[in-house]
């Protein structure tokens, strides 16, 4: 059962079925929604529903986009979209359309724009971390360089939403466990395909961060992402366990499957300077859960609006935004995606506040923020289409291309 010790306004809020968008099947809803009580949407699939209805808040009344995935279902699974990259953006159509999903909406923050630093691309990668297909694709940046509003109180950059091997969604956090071996000393990782590396550390990078320049890595401080870029810098190649290169500067450009490129920044960059060309050299990481033991086969980043049926304290509730929204079930078998409207009419959006009271009157019992504004988009696939369709209006006009996104699957 869900603990509800008290109903803000926004969950208070009335839900409408509204036909602008097309009729959708059930009938309004009056009063503070119960769990499972929004009108009954169009199947997509079995187990997955599509629907989408009013949501009045302070700042307008807000339309949202809902799909709801049964993941006991065993011919539905929730998985991440990527553009095959960390260092690299896609449409959701696009990379709902690559993967061939149902459906799909945006995930995570990420590196969008680099205007503090002269000189120096955004990324494009993610804040936080990455798994996709039980396969770690990158860990967190340091939260004072994440990219997006500002994090509730209690929560990191390492905070993540997914889905076990058994099935269920839960929230988490993954923190990166590795180490650098050398011949001197064993040296510890830091960072894991990110394009922002903690001060005095050593990171590393593999053929999954794609081509694009290493030089974002070394920029700012682990408290202000607009901070300059060190210049006390160092890069080494690893390649069948020994050093094959080394350069004063991060590089760039395509890395081959099974080489690591070591990126050192401050101490970092002073024990890798230490290592010469053909050296031995090991480099081992993982993704350590906090309190899970079940092996993610899925995890997004973001953070955390909502749990066991409590919205998180400290969570704006003065600025509006168009928002996208992952929340779930105490039990963790029935997934809530939510994505706001952009169109004009419905662009104020929803306070974080307003976002996680929805999110709990729609039954979920925790809820995960990500990426919103011109990024919160939502696509289904009709049946026996060859394209997803983009059924919200994304507020810059047109699909912004994201670094990841979740997808929703069916399999058999």
């Amino acid at each position: 059962m869900i603990r509800r010790r008290g109903r803000s306004a926004a969950g208070r809020a009335i839900l409408t079925v509204v036909t602008a968008f097309g009729a959708l099947a059930g009938a309004a809803l009056a009063g503070a929604a119960p769990a499972g009580a929004v009108a009954e949407g169009r199947s997509i699939a079995p187990g997955v529903t599509y629907r989408e209805f009013d949501v009045p808040a302070a700042a307008g009344t807000a339309h949202a986009h809902l799909l709801t995935v049964d993941l006991s279902n065993p011919h539905v699974r929730v998985g991440l979209l990527h553009p095959g990259a960390v260092a690299a953006r896609a449409t959701v159509s696009a990379m709902a359309d690559a993967a061939k999903a149902l459906a799909g909406v945006n995930g995570d923050f990420f590196d969008i724009t680099e205007t503090q630093h002269p000189g120096v691309d955004a990324t494009g990668a993610s804040d936080g971390p990455a798994v996709a297909d039980g396969q770690v694709l990158k860990s967190a940046v340091p939260n004072g360089q994440r990219f997006g509003p500002a994090l509730p109180p209690g929560t990191t950059t390492e905070d993540v939403v997914g889905v076990g091997t058994d099935h269920r969604a839960r929230l988490d956090r993954l923190t990166l466990t590795g180490s650098v071996r050398t011949p001197a000393g064993t040296l510890p990782l830091r960072g894991l395909n990110q394009y922002a590396l903690p001060q005095n550390s050593i990171g590393a990078y593999t053929a999954r961060w794609g081509a694009a320049s290493r030089a974002r890595a070394v920029c700012g401080t682990d408290t202000d992402r607009g901070a300059g870029c060190t210049t006390d810098t160092y890069e080494v190649s690893v390649r069948d366990g020994r050093v094959v290169s080394a350069a004063t500067a991060p590089g760039g450009g395509a890395i081959p499957a099974g080489t690591t490129v070591l990126v050192g920044r401050e101490e970092g960059a002073r024990r890798l300077r230490g290592l010469a060309v053909g050296d031995a050299v090991s480099v081992t990481h993982t993704l350590t859960a906090a309190s899970s033991t079940v092996a993610y086969v899925f995890a997004v980043g973001g953070f955390p609006v909502l749990r066991g049926g409590e919205p998180l304290a400290g969570l704006d509730d003065t600025t509006s935004a168009v928002r996208t929204v992952v929340g779930f079930d105490g039990g963790g078998r029935r997934l809530l995606l939510l994505a706001l409207d952009g169109a004009t009419a419905y662009r104020p959006g929803l306070t974080i506040a307003e976002e996680a009271a929805t999110m709990r009157s729609l039954g979920a019992s925790d809820a995960f923020n990500l990426d919103g504004g011109g990024s919160s988009e939502m696509v289904t696939r009709d049946p026996g289409a060859p394209s997803v369709t983009v059924r919200n209006h994304p507020s810059g006009g047109a699909e912004r291309p994201v670094a990841n996104g979740v997808g929703v699957f069916e399999t058999g």
